[in-house]
This record gives structure tokens, sequence and C-alpha cells, in this order.
């Protein structure tokens, strides 16, 4: 399935479909309609979306951990907490009072009026599950903005990778959900660009001591494209093996066993203390990217993405051994020639010394000497001479 359908399938208005839509995508081919399907997943896919570009690191969303569209307040880090206990009071007023709505006080006023916005009719019980449910969601604008910047050196070839293994080309923007195209480490202990834990990697990557393929874009995309198939092959719907990636497969097809093949239906009703927040968002968070990532300029401007450039290096144990490792497990991304040396360069945020030290074809060494360095550690806007 090409973007434009793609973008069509995601684009439909924030809350209600038109009728005009409506009446569009009954004309949308079967397979069009059911490979990365969004019925009863609306109102999520729009909370993430303006996460992903409204919301920034500052702001802290003050919503409801299972009605992610009901958003109370925006509040900072310093008065998140204080946010949170006056909705919680609100949410406790409004419940106390049903019988006299008029008599609430202003910011139950507004929180009552939250709840209607989101299509919810306040009641004892609704009021109640709510005021246990109040979650915060920090902002990624900043962060989502740098990884669309990013996602220039490695799309084009994980988007050929993803359909060798006869995965959807979309899957190559699946990071900007979970790395934003950085060779991170989560506190989950989830490394590289496609965010793989040790047990996961297990059947896919060689990681040891000596080396980790996590760390090499290239090779852990061949790994994500075959275990996102081994997830379909498994689970018979993109939905559900998308989430797997998140939730694994196992605990998917637990709930596929006990509430059926459509994700919706999953979240709402599985239950399990492994199936949490993030599980239950990932597949409308992907969505949310996708769409984000096809209509960037409406969001950020125009934007000038990296180009394709060499694959970053697999790290490995610092030990003389292992030099031969590392020349050995090192890919690139595309054939294209390396940049022209003996000029500068600009360090975008999410750049290390290693990666610009391979797309120039210089070391690390060269790099330090050359711009004085004391260690390995670079910051956004900082020019490096490269000779």
């Amino acid at each position: 399935m090409g973007p434009a359908i793609l973008r069509s399938m995601i684009r439909p208005g924030r809350h209600l479909l038109s009728s005009i839509v409506v009446v569009w995508w009954l004309a949308v081919p079967a397979s069009a309609q059911t490979l990365f399907p969004t019925d009863g997943l609306e109102h999520r896919i729009d909370f993430w979306k303006q996460v992903f570009t409204k919301y920034g690191a500052d702001d802290v969303i003050v919503h409801d951990r299972y009605y992610v569209n009901l958003i109370y307040a925006i509040a900072d880090e310093d008065n998140a907490q204080r946010t949170m206990r006056n909705v919680k009071d609100g949410l406790l007023e409004i419940r106390d009072g049903l019988s006299s709505a008029a008599e609430l006080s202003d910011p139950a006023m507004k929180i009552r009026q939250a709840i209607v916005d989101a299509g919810l009719e306040p009641s004892a019980s609704l009021l109640e599950e709510l005021s246990d449910r109040i979650h915060t969601q920090r902002g990624v604008k900043e962060r989502f903005r740098s990884g669309i910047i990013r996602s220039g050196r490695y799309v084009e070839s994980f988007q050929k990778i993803m359909e060798d293994h006869g995965s959807p080309a979309e899957l190559a923007l699946l990071p900007l959900v979970e790395s934003s195209y950085e060779n991170a480490r989560s506190v989950a202990a989830a490394v590289g660009v496609w965010q793989f834990t040790r047990p996961t990697s297990r059947d896919y990557l060689l990681v040891n001591r000596r080396v980790d393929e996590r760390l090499d874009p290239v090779k852990s995309a061949h790994a994500a494209a075959k275990l996102l198939k081994d997830n379909y092959d498994a689970l018979g719907t993109w939905p559900l093996a998308i989430t797997a990636y998140n939730h694994g497969r196992g605990g998917m097809l637990r709930a596929k066993a006990e509430q059926g093949s459509e994700l919706p239906a999953i979240i709402s009703e599985y239950r399990s203390p492994l199936f949490g927040y993030a599980s239950m968002n990932f597949y409308s968070e992907f969505l949310a990217a996708i769409d984000v990532y096809e209509h960037r300029e409406d969001y950020f401007g125009t934007l000038a993405l990296d180009r394709p450039s060499a694959g970053a290096p697999v790290k490995v144990a610092a030990t003389p051994k292992a030099a031969e490792t590392v020349r050995a497990v090192t890919t690139t991304a595309t054939a294209r020639p390396a940049p022209p040396r003996g000029t500068s360069y600009t360090v975008r945020r999410g750049d290390t010394l290693s990666e610009i030290a391979q797309r120039f074809r210089t070391s690390i060494q060269q790099l330090t000497s050359a711009n004085k360095l004391a260690g390995h550690s670079i910051y956004a806007g900082q020019i490096l001479i490269i000779r």
C-alpha cells in the first residue's frame, strides 16, 4: 500500500468522519482498509499527533490514562503534581455534585466540560474511574521534529529492507516512535535505532561482550523486519504485529486468544498487568507518526532532512582484539560517496562523534585532535573542522 492511500486512511476528521469521507472510505479496496485500520482508534491517533506536534518538552499533559484524548490541563514539571491533585479534587467535586452542576467551582466546571467534549457523559461510576486514572504525558515536539530530520539518513534503505522481508514499507518509520532514529538506550535496556532488548534480539542479532549488532542501524533494521514479519505470521494482522513489537508476541497471542483479533477490543477488554499504557497506545502512536511525517510541512514548516549516510558502527569492547570485529560488522546503508573533507560540519541534535567520523571517513582521534576536544562529548550547533 502506498503512502498516499495510508495518508488518506489516517487523515479523516478529528472526531467523527463526515458522510463524504465515509462514502470515499467504502470505495477504498478492502486490502487497503484492513492493512493499517484506524476504526475505533481515531481519538488516540489525534492525541498522539498533538503530543508529537503541539506540546514540547516543557509541557506536561495531564489527561486520562484510558481516554487519552481527555485532557484536563497542561502543566510544567514544577506544578505537575499539584495540577494532578487539583484535577482529582475537581473530579470528586463533580461526582459529589452531579445533581447540582450549576454550583460547581470554576475549575471543576472546566473539568466537567473537558469530559463532555471528549464525548463522555459524567456519572458517579465514570468519575470514580477517572479520578483513579489521572496520567501525565510529556510533549515531544522538539524530539519528534529532530527525528524527522534524522530519518533522512535511513528511511530509503529501511523501506527497501522492509519490503525485502515481506513487510510493508511504512514500517520503516517505526523508529520515529521508538528512538527518533537515534542509537538510544531506554530505561528498559532497549538499545539502538530499533530498540531491541537482549531477550528479543537473541534470535535476530549478535549481542555479546565484544559485539552489539543492536547498534548497527542496518543490521537491526533487517532484524526488525524479520521480527515484525514473524509477529504478523503468528498474529494475522498488522495492528497486532506492531503492538507485539512493544508488548511481545507471547503477550499478544494471549490477548488475541481472550479477546479476538480487533485491537480496539483488546485495548478495551483485555486485562494484564503487563498490557499497560505503552502497549495499548503503540500502534496508534505509529499511525500518528506516519501522518505527521507525511504532512510534516503542515506542522513544522520546511525541513531539510539529513542525507543518507553510512550506518553507525557496532559498539564493541575497547580491546585491541576487537578492532577487526568492528570492521567486519560495520555496514553501509548506501553506496553514496562521503561528503568532502577539508571543510566544517555543524553538529545536529542526536549526532555522535563516531557517526560523524564515519560519515566523513575520518577517525574519532582526528576529529578530537583537529577540534581540540577533551573527550567525545559534542553538542547541537557546535562547528567541527573536518580534515
